[in-house]
């Protein structure tokens, strides 16, 4: 039998013993070029999923880090909007001589000042990878952890054990449990409305289409399209995160187009599933042991001559 636990995998949900007539795999494709930090997301999936406000323990609490009011991906944030203040090399866009006073850019060659900067935000809305390969998934010791007809992985909540197996095991740090009951808990997807056929409440309340849901297939074509738009726009740094099959964890789910380096995200730059390895290291352990037999075995025998 191959090896399911890396590499690249057509079909999750197949794998996954669901018969050839299952719905394509959909995911998420968010392009935070456009988005603006709104959190709109946040809302739509916390009230669609009934999570509680809270994370750190008392009811909206701030976490004083800029703008951003959730700080990260937890039990009761499956979206999550990052924001990222840098300060970067002021754009010198060309101008329209109005005839009016100058008021551009001081020139640094005679202020002493040094380049002139600017401040940027990158606001990125982050969620569950739902990945190709979910060591999530595979370290689940009661199965509350299944892969779904449309591919993505989601939570039994009447299943999970709280043993919190799951957690260690993602590389993004996505899945958490909850302060009180113990269960693990992320991102589902909104798989209660795909069966109805509606999108997620993320993407349906997104005002700028920064998060757009479908077709697997269908977003990675438009995002090497939309790549190519903003390379061509003189966006040079703009690129795929989490789209290549080939990548660690045999491609996401849900993936985005981002600004600059993963790490400036909060993105790991090369995840990799953390129960690859799993069958080498079985094979080692059971190849110690049996060699630790024949040596107990070779000194049983001695012992008794």
């Amino acid at each position: 039998m191959t090896n399911r636990l890396s590499g690249p995998l057509p079909d999750p949900s197949a794998d996954a013993g669901y018969p050839a007539d299952h719905p394509e795999r959909v995911g998420f494709f968010t392009d935070t070029s456009v988005c603006i930090g709104c959190k709109a997301c946040e809302v739509a999936c916390k009230e669609w999923n009934a999570l509680p406000s809270e994370e750190a323990g008392v009811p909206g609490d701030l976490t004083g880090m800029s703008y951003d009011n959730t700080g990260g991906l937890g039990a009761s944030t499956w979206r999550h909007v990052a924001f990222v203040e840098q300060t970067v090399p002021a754009q010198r866009s060309a101008t329209v001589d109005l005839g009016m006073p100058a008021t551009g850019l001081p020139d640094a060659a005679n202020d002493g000042r040094g380049d002139a900067t600017e401040v940027r935000w990158l606001m990125s809305s982050d969620v569950c990878k739902h990945c190709t390969h979910a060591a999530c998934l595979d370290v689940c010791p009661t199965g509350a952890l299944i892969r779904t007809e449309y591919g993505t992985v989601v939570v039994q909540n009447d299943v999970c054990n709280g043993c919190g197996y799951c957690i260690p095991a993602c590389p993004y740090g996505v899945i958490d449990q909850r302060p009180g009951d113990g269960g693990a808990f992320k991102c589902t997807m909104c798989h209660d409305r795909l069966g109805a056929g509606l999108m997620p409440a993320c993407a349906t309340a997104c005002p700028t289409e920064s998060i757009q849901f479908g077709p697997l297939d269908e977003l990675r074509t438009r995002a090497a399209e939309r790549v190519d738009a903003l390379h061509a726009a003189g966006v040079t740094d703009a690129r795929l995160y989490g789209h290549d099959p080939n990548d660690g964890v045999g491609g996401d789910g849900a993936f985005f187009l981002l600004l600059d380096e993963p790490e400036v995200y909060g993105l790991p730059p090369d995840p990799v599933v953390t129960t690859r390895d799993l069958p080498s290291m079985w094979r080692h352990a059971g190849s110690a042991a049996a060699a630790v037999a024949g040596v107990v075995v070779a000194a049983f025998l001695g012992a008794r001559r």
